[in-house]
């Protein structure tokens, strides 16, 4: 017969004590309750062991896991995190591999979700995905076609200075043009040493870097300040992407070497940095057989560009066919009487709009595809999101 759900408890006392009375055989019983004998013997059982609390519902959980962990090794896992705060769970469990076998250890997982269950772990911030370029890298396949561009990780000196090294080489001839010690990473103190790297070797026509400032922004630009400036010589930035660095992978190697021969220790101060720096520099060009280059040295394949720096950046010229705006201080343009914001690092320049018909255009500046504008949601957004956009429609 069947059970209603409020009476379970109920019928489950029920079938207990019909099995007291010895009226019934179980099967008899069992078939009027419309429950198996399994089922049966299984309520029997608890309510021997557990009265009437036994007949509840209990989880179906199992009460022991084959691989549960016990409370000494749980112990384990927090006093290893204790006496290594900084430790995730990928270097406790290695740890503690070398501590106890690898038999007693438990997985990386487990030991992560030991940290996390005792709030030891800060989940990261979600960050917005910065901006690579979106062409193929280009080949270094002659002397400044591309140069490669790096802040080396700062250090101090030895009297506390922080020192930031700025270092830029052509990546055909491994030549490395600057490697100077500034105040801090920004547009302020970057501009003067690419400046004079300019006067003195021309323009490359590509600049490879990372992401981060002062080269890229995580805006739908990705423009900064240095690239703009960039962009009005006739440079055009590469972006690896992010989490990438093998793609500027001969600058990384120059660096590790940098690093190896220049601040393991420190310089006493800045100015002793800085003349280590050049010491490096001149070896490295001059005097260091390159491996890649069949050990001659850089200075030897390296010439300067044809292309010289300007005395002044001339304006951009735009297709008489497209409208003209100009950036505002807060990075927007006027259009049909509305603001649509472009970008903060274009604050002032003049981007030009190619008409695509059907209320979108594609937004330039100079030679740079900034995005497309889409006056029904009057916002630009980047030329690839719209393509994925219209590839995923139905």
């Amino acid at each position: 017969m069947p059970w209603k759900r409020n009476d379970v408890l109920e019928e489950r006392f029920r079938f207990i004590e019909e099995w007291k009375s010895e009226d019934w055989s179980l099967a008899e019983l069992c078939r009027h309750f419309g429950v198996t004998r399994q089922t049966g013997y299984k309520w029997l059982e608890r309510y021997e062991v557990g009265g009437l609390d036994g007949l509840r519902d209990q989880s179906r959980a199992p009460h022991q896991h084959p691989n549960g962990l016990d409370e000494a090794t749980e112990e384990r896992v927090l006093a290893a995190r204790e006496r290594h705060p900084l430790w995730g769970a990928r270097k406790i469990h290695a740890y503690l591999r070398r501590q106890e076998g690898s038999n007693r250890v438990p997985a990386v997982s487990t030991i992560g979700s030991i940290l996390k269950s005792n709030g030891l772990t800060i989940p990261p911030k979600r960050r917005r995905r910065a901006r690579p370029s979106q062409q193929p890298l280009a080949h270094a396949t002659e002397a400044n076609r591309v140069w490669c561009a790096d802040f080396k990780g700062w250090f101090r000196s030895g009297d506390g200075d922080r020192i930031d090294p700025l270092t830029i080489s052509d990546a055909y001839s491994r030549y490395l043009l600057r490697c100077q010690a500034v105040r801090a990473a920004d547009f302020g103190h970057s501009k003067p040493i690419f400046e004079a790297a300019f006067r003195e070797y021309g323009l490359p026509d590509r600049i490879r870097t990372d992401n981060g400032a002062p080269f890229g922004s995580n805006g739908e630009s990705g423009l900064t300040g240095l690239a703009v400036w960039w962009i009005k010589l006739g440079i055009t930035p590469e972006r690896i992407q992010p989490g990438k660095p093998q793609q500027n992978g001969r600058h990384e190697r120059m660096h590790r070497t940098l690093k190896q021969a220049t601040a393991r220790p420190p310089a006493s101060n800045r100015r002793a940095q800085q003349r280590r720096f050049d010491e490096f520099r001149r070896e490295y060009n001059e005097q260091r057989p390159h491996e890649a280059l069949g050990q001659i040295t850089p200075a030897s394949c390296y010439v300067p560009s044809a292309r010289a720096y300007p005395p002044r950046v001339a304006e951009i010229d735009y297709p008489e066919d497209w409208q003209v705006r100009r950036v505002s201080g807060g990075g927007q343009m006027r259009w049909h009487s509305k603001s649509v914001f472009v970008a903060h690092a274009l604050k002032g320049e003049a981007v030009g709009l190619e008409p695509m018909g059907d209320g979108h255009w594609r937004v330039w500046f100079s030679f740079y595809d900034i995005g497309i504008l889409d006056e029904a949601g009057w916002q630009i957004c980047r030329t690839e999101q719209r393509k994925k956009r219209q590839q995923d429609k139905p």
